[in-house]
């Protein structure tokens, strides 16, 4: 394990049940005391808008603005709307509410905002020129990490592609984690964004280790590789999903389930923006784009799939995650704790009523050397992955998923 490394989070993070009704008191100081919300129409009928607003004062809540338009996979069209909403009416601070979706389109809301051009100037590594304007994350799913990454997603109609822009600037400079807001999503979104965050946590876990010294600091890559810290963030966020995701799912009222769910999410966004997303995010890009299915649900499908592909190369690192999961005895070899981590996952993705096969989503086997082609151009995932795929072993993966 390397002894050189460094670690990132949002600028403040702050975890609690009940936490949003006392937020504003923790607002980042701003040139401006005009606030604008980021979210969705769902949320905006769901109160859960109304409740960040009662967690302010009368006189700040007459300067907030709430742009309603996110969606799942925001669109570079929706991105630019919402930018263009913030130069108009010139916000001290940004709030994304809501799942990874509408955080992510806050954060390039903010940079757009902050920087002038188009969504697609800053696509890609470490194009962003330097801090935007203060972002607040407040997750109400529990599972992306978006509150605490360095990363924003967005869907480009027009490729057919999901599209990264992936800097440090991009971390929000406040994040609220209450696990009450999360009492109110629905089961499946419970458990695909579950999924997700079990999906960020192996994939840190198991990603490669970075090549950095003190003479040449540190690799010029938007995922750095696994680290001690990183790796102890994946390791509890397993657990606590093994733990705690199907109770959130069958009982959404449980308030341990839905705290344990919570901060899940947040540690797996940490692990895996200190270390790495790999294979199964560079397959599930261009799938998910074509069949219209949400990441985490897609994410759930491919996990089991790609570990077999990388078992030979983390023998040690899936026995792990079995005894994180408490599922290796003491007499369990390292080869069947890894195949029962696996098998896990499968069995929990049934439980939870997530499709098991591409063609349960509406694929076909037409699409999945399109796929696996658009995949193996995903260079930053590629290159962090514990095992080198070739085009055809992305094929042979999506094959076996079929």
């Amino acid at each position: 394990m390397t002894t050189f490394w460094d670690f990132h989070s949002a600028g403040r993070l702050i975890y609690g049940p009940g936490l949003i009704r006392h937020w504003a008191q923790h607002r980042p100081s701003a040139h401006s005391k005009t606030c604008l919300i980021i979210t969705d129409s769902h949320l905006v009928e769901a109160g859960l808008v109304d409740r960040v607003l009662d967690g302010m004062d009368q006189e700040a809540r007459k300067q907030v603005h709430v742009f309603d338009e996110g969606e799942a996979e925001p669109s570079i069209q929706t991105a630019f709307r919402a930018a263009a909403c913030a130069q108009a009416i010139e916000p001290g601070t940004i709030i994304g509410l809501g799942g990874g979706s509408n955080m992510d389109l806050a954060k390039i809301t903010g940079l757009v905002y902050s920087h002038g051009g188009h969504p697609s100037d800053y696509f890609g590594f470490d194009r962003v020129p330097g801090p935007i304007c203060p972002i607040v994350a407040i997750p109400t799913t529990a599972g992306t990490g978006s509150e605490v990454s360095h990363a924003a997603v967005l869907s480009d109609q027009d490729s057919g592609v999901k599209v990264s822009t992936l800097s440090p600037h991009l971390r929000p400079t406040l994040a609220l984690v209450d696990p009450e807001l999360t009492h109110s999503c629905p089961p499946q979104v419970t458990a695909e964004s579950g999924m997700d965050a079990l999906t960020h946590a192996i994939e840190a876990y198991t990603a490669r280790i970075p090549e950095a010294s003190p003479e040449n600091g540190f690799q010029d890559a938007p995922y750095p590789g696994k680290n001690p810290l990183s790796d102890a963030l994946a390791q509890k966020a397993i657990s606590l999903v093994s733990r705690h995701l199907l109770t959130a799912f069958h009982q959404p009222a449980n308030a341990e389930a839905r705290n344990g769910m919570a901060l899940a999410g947040t540690l797996a966004g940490l692990a895996f923006s200190n270390g790495a997303v790999a294979l199964v995010h560079a397959l599930e890009y261009p799938m998910g784009m074509d069949v219209h299915c949400s990441h985490g649900r897609g994410n759930a499908l491919l996990l089991p799939h790609v570990m077999r592909f990388n078992m030979p190369y983390r023998m040690t690192e899936m026995a792990d995650i079995a005894q994180f999961m408490g599922l290796k005895g003491p007499s369990t070899t390292p080869v069947k704790a890894a195949e029962t981590a696996i098998e896990h996952i499968e069995s929990l993705n049934q439980s939870l009523f997530l499709p098991r096969r591409i063609r349960d989503l509406g694929g076909s086997s037409q699409d999945l050397p399109r796929w696996a082609e658009k995949a193996f151009q995903i260079k930053r995932l590629m290159d962090i992955n514990p095992r080198t795929p070739t085009q055809e072993d992305l094929l042979d993966i999506l094959k076996a998923a079929l």
